[in-house]
């Protein structure tokens, strides 16, 4: 299967090992860093350890009884609790993908064809907010408090109106960063516990769920490599140079307002 996204080069990143939350931010916000200087694309797929919670908007006392592993994504959106599932990473040009609105979708349809392979009945949500388009350097996603798979975005991926997979994208200079999250067990209840409207938790589903079986990480990360075409799978693994994770660990990061 040929990727209709041949104007760059990409480069696989496998990493189910899991990370930190900061770690994780930093290596994706490396990627987008790496993506501007050098003209290359990364498609990443990881993994959480121990689970966190990735924040939107959010009430930061509550968050901080719980005890969490907490950490804010440079792409901004609601919060979504990373455990049990497929965390997507794609850095790329911004040359190869037009718009923000274009982007969005066209990186989610690659989403959606790997996980149609699954037996996955994917499409893309045609209804439901849009989210607000911003300026070069500030994010697109879902907008305002509560979790992420609350309610499907225009152009993200659903199962029978249900929404799988969550994202939100940033631009900065010539480069994008769209990351999120394929649902495969679980749930995200925990944020009732912190969200300024905490009825605003269900609407989404899981791989498992529309399976009716259990479903790994390796499986759904196969599909999605394959999905993106010939030359990505064949492509040699890309390792950055560690990052430093101590923007995302500064509370003044996590916690600013």
């Amino acid at each position: 299967m040929q990727s209709p996204l041949t104007d760059v080069s990409w480069h696989l990143l496998l990493d189910p090992e899991g990370h930190r939350g900061a770690e994780n931010m930093a290596i994706d916000a490396a990627l987008l860093a790496e993506a501007h200087q050098s003209g290359r694309a990364f498609l990443r797929l990881y993994r959480w350890d121990p689970p966190c919670l990735s924040l939107g908007r959010n009430e930061p006392a509550a968050i901080e009884r719980l005890g969490l592993d907490v950490v804010r994504r440079p792409t901004g959106g609601r919060a979504v609790w990373h455990e049990g599932e497929v965390t997507y990473a794609v850095a790329a040009p911004i040359a190869a993908f037009g718009s923000l609105r274009e982007g969005y979708r066209r990186i989610h349809e690659q989403l959606a064809g790997g996980l149609r392979a699954l037996g996955v009945a994917a499409t893309l949500a045609s209804d439901g907010p849009t989210g607000r388009l911003r300026s070069s350097g500030s994010p697109l996603g879902s907008d305002g408090p509560g979790a992420c798979f609350a309610r499907p975005a225009r152009g993200e991926i659903v199962v029978g109106g249900r929404k799988l997979v969550g994202s939100a994208q940033v631009r900065q200079r010539t480069a994008l960063l769209q990351h999120g999250s394929i649902l495969l067990e679980g749930s995200q209840e925990i944020i009732a516990a912190i969200s300024l409207q905490p009825s605003a938790v269900s609407g989404g589903t899981t791989l498992s769920a529309v399976l009716g079986r259990p479903v790994s990480f390796d499986e759904v990360a196969a599909a999605v490599v394959r999905a993106w075409g010939d030359d990505t799978a064949s492509a040699a693994r890309y390792r950055p140079v560690p990052p430093s994770p101590a923007l995302f660990s500064d509370p003044a990061w996590t916690w600013r307002r």
